[in-house]
């Protein structure tokens, strides 16, 4: 009756293990979160910085617009998404109506898929953790109806 003890020494492996997943799992889901809020409340306060912070470099939004039965792609880039901020674009918004619910829909790895509801619009945000910290690389967008 030698076997049971190293199955219990698994046993109890398997279930001591996976706690620092858990720790690190909340940690990045802040930190995730805290990027989702850097973009949309820097947008609404008007604060390049905190928008900055939020983006990779390379970040490309974009949106499917219809027109004449035709669709079209609108992009924006990392410094146009910056430099509208810093002009004050979303300080526009009347403070009633500055949504801003992050639901982090997945997160796998270094990456994650995060919802955020705005004023008058739904952002799907695809964030990675680059060089230690998440910051937003896509951005797909629709107006709400």
């Amino acid at each position: 009756m030698t076997r049971p003890l190293p199955l219990l020494a698994l046993a109890a492996t398997m279930i001591v293990a996976p706690a620092p997943l858990v720790a690190q799992a909340a940690a990045d889901s802040a930190a995730i979160r805290a990027t989702a809020l850097d973009y949309i409340e820097g947008w609404y306060e008007g604060n390049g910085e905190r928008m900055e912070r939020a983006l990779h470099p390379e970040l490309a939004k974009r949106i499917v617009n219809t027109a004449n039965g035709r669709s079209m792609l609108g992009q924006q880039s990392a410094m146009t998404l910056v430099q509208g901020t810093r002009r004050g674009g979303g300080k526009d918004t009347p403070v009633a109506q500055q949504r801003k619910e992050v639901r982090i829909l997945d997160v796998f790895g270094n990456t994650a898929s995060v919802r955020v509801d705005a004023s008058s619009w739904v952002d799907y945000l695809h964030v990675a953790k680059w060089n230690g910290r998440w910051v937003i690389v896509n951005v797909l967008w629709e107006m709400r109806g």
